[in-house]
């Protein structure tokens, strides 16, 4: 049975499990610090909510903190002040994912998909992503989407083209992914229910079926993550305890197997209630004023309260 169960944990992770609290800070800290392949970008402040416009002032100060953690940044849009984030993330030497966010809204696509063709052609864009979990919302038809794309590859074609979604929908819509120079999969073994012990596995078997639709294309992932406070969904609870070591889990394999991962978020988003209930507010490193939310001297994991905050 031991060795049953340590074949498991070395599937699910760094075997967290017998970890202090202490001892799973100090090892956030280090992962923290040897940096991410990717980082999702959140923009909005609190009080903002989706289509504010943003500031250059708010996108350069939020930037220039995640900076010595990520070499890659991944954007969502092109239009409201999003084109600008590409841009800054250029003046601090990172790559970047740039996504135009598609809808419902055939006007406000148009104006997406002009903002990345601006932003490829002036040397901002190192991978564009043309449509954000638009089959999972039902935004669109699978034609549609994929004029969209051959549009946008018809005048850029120099970089690498790709649509966001789901793992499984890679499997499920073969004629996008056939129209997609890379896959882009969000993987969450929260929103699936897994129970944080197994979450890491869980996530390397969404790896895989999307690797496998692939059919030999490389394959990123574009989201993946862990909230720290919220109801929770069937066996995924969230909290402190469990967002340090999905965190750790999914870097130390990233780092270990060479998986391109992005990892969602940067800063937590209070506007994302609407959408996903009390859970939406919680998935950033940093919390929604700017603290490094796993940064701390002692906390309470059961109550997932502060005690004493220390600077980092």
């Amino acid at each position: 049975m031991s060795s049953r169960k340590n074949k498991i944990m070395s599937l699910s992770g760094g075997n967290l499990e017998d970890k202090t609290t202490k001892g799973l800070q100090t090892t956030f800290k280090r992962v923290l610090k040897n940096g991410m392949h990717g980082l999702c970008f959140s923009a909005y402040e609190d009080g903002q909510n989706i289509g504010a416009q943003l500031s250059e002032s708010q996108i350069r100060r939020r930037m220039k903190m995640i900076v010595p953690y990520t070499k890659w940044v991944r954007s969502f849009s092109c239009t409201q002040g999003n084109e600008l984030i590409p841009v800054i993330a250029k003046e601090y030497g990172l790559k970047t994912l740039v996504g135009a966010w598609l809808g419902s809204d055939t006007k406000i696509n148009a104006q997406e998909i002009i903002g990345l063709k601006k932003l490829a052609n002036d040397g901002f864009v190192d991978i564009a992503a043309v449509g954000n979990e638009v089959m999972y919302r039902g935004d669109l038809t699978e034609e549609a989407l994929i004029t969209y794309i051959k549009d946008f590859k018809k005048d850029i074609n120099n970089i690498p083209v790709g649509y966001v979604d789901a793992y499984y929908e890679f499997e499920e819509r073969p004629k996008i992914t056939e129209v997609c120079d890379v896959i882009l999969a969000n993987c969450y073994p929260y929103w699936e229910g897994c129970a944080i012990e197994y979450a890491l596995i869980y996530m390397k078997d969404m790896y895989q079926r999307a690797l496998k639709a692939g059919n030999g294309k490389k394959v990123i992932i574009t989201e993946t993550g862990w909230p720290s406070e919220g109801k929770g969904l069937h066996g995924a609870l969230p909290s402190f305890e469990n967002a340090t070591k999905y965190f750790i889990n999914a870097q130390e394999w990233s780092t270990l197997d060479d998986i391109k991962m992005f990892y969602f978020s940067s800063f937590d988003e209070p506007w994302k209630v609407t959408a996903e209930g009390d859970v939406g507010a919680y998935w950033g490193l940093w919390d929604k004023n700017e603290k490094l939310k796993y940064n701390y001297n002692f906390i309470d994991f059961n109550k997932n309260k502060f005690f004493l905050i220390n600077s980092y």
